[in-house]
């Protein structure tokens, strides 16, 4: 890890809270960006978790937080997020959105 994104690890807790739910979503399975708002108390913060997740640590499996409509970001790196999450069985509609009916984890 670059020593400048370890510092910002350091130096944001939110972040730190935002990771630790990624590294607890099982394989097969996506969260959205909200979701993680919500489940750490701050529903509105959905933007926030992506900016934490541009600096994502790359032990944590990044690719399982996708927009809450099931749709993949990640710029560049989409078609590598749908492989990485194809390869774990995540299942997809018909116009290339993850099926979050099938796939969503609760946090649970």
């Amino acid at each position: 890890m670059e020593a400048g994104i370890d510092w910002i690890h350091r130096m944001n807790p939110f972040f730190e809270q935002v990771y630790d739910i990624v590294g607890k979503i099982p394989h097969g399975k996506v969260v959205s960006y909200g979701q993680i708002a919500h489940m750490l108390g701050r529903p509105r913060a959905a933007r926030q978790v992506g900016r934490a997740m541009r600096c994502c640590p790359e032990r944590l499996q990044w690719q399982r937080v996708v927009m809450a409509d099931g749709s993949i970001t990640g710029g560049i790196h989409a078609e590598m997020r749908r492989g990485l999450l194809q390869a774990e069985g995540v299942k997809f509609l018909t116009d290339g959105r993850v099926d979050m009916d099938s796939c969503n984890w609760n946090g649970g």
